[in-house]
């Protein structure tokens, strides 16, 4: 008998994330895990409700697949409230499995072979392994380093006649910069004339802290019409295993997402959908996320200005950045396995976001937690010491 060898990787150089890496050592070593990026505590009970009385209802075929439509429709609504500019349920918007897979759907759908894709590192991981899939040659243009803004000049020089898609994401993770209306026209500005499609990853859109707004794609009507927008109820209503997003996008742009939709998840939970759709009729249950966060955001990192580690400024996500020079030098990967199995608290190192990060002390930490569980680590991180 022949024997096979291993099949030819599409994706060579990838291996477990470090998410997972940080959460496997955490639970070995029964360190407080703020690494990954998900809350420890219960949604509303009245989503569950929601989602169980769909079921009951027989909410538990196929749905359509572009989503159910009472959810678009309160999407629709909940856009219109917040960038005052509704979309068309019917041909501008799509329920997806998540916002990874809209990310990777919306490559798909749009880079060919030979094409670039530029990211704003650091960036979430799984943007580099998105282009590849699709066949695009992924261009890296660096933030700021100190304050992690956009630089337009470099975007603008990294421009060129075979950019097909850039990718940005505010609020960021994983610095939680917020970006500024100035800054969406100054993107404008920069790709206007350019071939350049825009995927704008919004998924902490309702995480902006001290008076901010959210001012994303689709408010702004010249970025809008060159743009995938993509959203997270996972993220915003505490249910991130669930896996539920959306992406909205002008007609002409949603009809080629969807092309590829059909084919790669064809639709997503049913009586999920209609348990969003009945739990959005009650817009506050988003519109008070960011003050719910940033008393969370108040708390730990009123704690963490007792530790030796230096805060970064968190204008919104739930994420919070620290610089530990003051404790050690070497290398952030290898500061965060001493930090979860010396101290007993699992942070993500910021390299993971980069793919040759630059030497700096940089460490992200999650506080989507109970009360509780930052005290506990907030406990632990002050035995530190210079």
């Amino acid at each position: 008998m022949t024997s096979l060898s291993a099949p030819q990787s599409r994706l060579p150089h990838v291996g477990t994330t470090i998410f997972s890496v940080m959460s496997a050592l955490a639970a070995q070593h029964k360190a407080v895990n703020l690494g990954q990026g998900f809350p420890d505590f219960a949604c509303e009970p009245a989503l569950i409700d929601a989602v169980h009385e769909a079921m009951r209802a027989g909410h538990n075929q196929y749905p359509p697949m572009q989503g159910v439509p009472l959810l678009r429709q309160r999407i629709s609504e909940k856009l219109a409230r917040q960038h005052g500019r509704a979309a068309d349920p019917d041909t501008e918007i799509t329920i997806t499995a998540g916002a990874t897979q809209a990310i990777l759907t919306a490559l798909l759908a749009l880079v060919h072979p030979g094409d670039e894709v530029i990211v704003l590192e650091p960036c979430y991981d799984s943007y580099g392994p998105a282009i590849e899939l699709a066949g695009g040659q992924i261009v890296r243009v660096g933030l700021d380093p100190l304050t992690f803004r956009p630089d337009f000049d470099r975007l603008r020089a990294a421009l060129t006649a075979k950019t097909r898609v850039v990718i940005v994401n505010s609020p960021h993770n994983p610095t939680g910069v917020v970006w500024r209306a100035a800054e969406w026209d100054a993107l404008a500005e920069c790709l206007r004339g350019s071939a350049a499609w825009l995927i704008s990853d919004e998924v902490y859109e309702h995480m902006v802290f001290d008076d901010r707004l959210h001012s994303g794609v689709w408010g702004h009507q010249e970025l809008a019409a060159r743009s995938l927008m993509i959203s997270s109820f996972g993220k915003t209503y505490h249910v991130t295993g669930w896996k539920v997003g959306y992406v909205v996008a002008p007609a002409a742009l949603t009809a080629e997402f969807r092309k590829v939709h059909q084919f790669n998840v064809f639709t997503v939970n049913t009586p999920m959908q209609h348990g969003l759709a009945a739990f959005m009729a009650e817009p506050h249950h988003h519109e008070g996320l960011s003050a719910f966060y940033q008393a969370k955001r108040d708390h730990f990192c009123a704690g963490l200005a007792q530790t030796p580690l230096r805060l970064l400024p968190c204008e919104g996500t739930y994420f919070v950045c620290a610089e530990y020079e003051a404790i050690s030098r070497i290398p952030d990967t290898q500061f965060c396995r001493w930090l979860t199995t010396e101290v007993g608290v699992a942070a993500i190192p910021l390299s993971a976001f980069y793919a040759e990060p630059p030497v700096r002390q940089r460490i992200r930490f999650c506080f989507a937690k109970q009360t509780a569980t930052l005290d506990s680590a907030l406990q632990r991180l002050q035995t530190m010491r210079p």
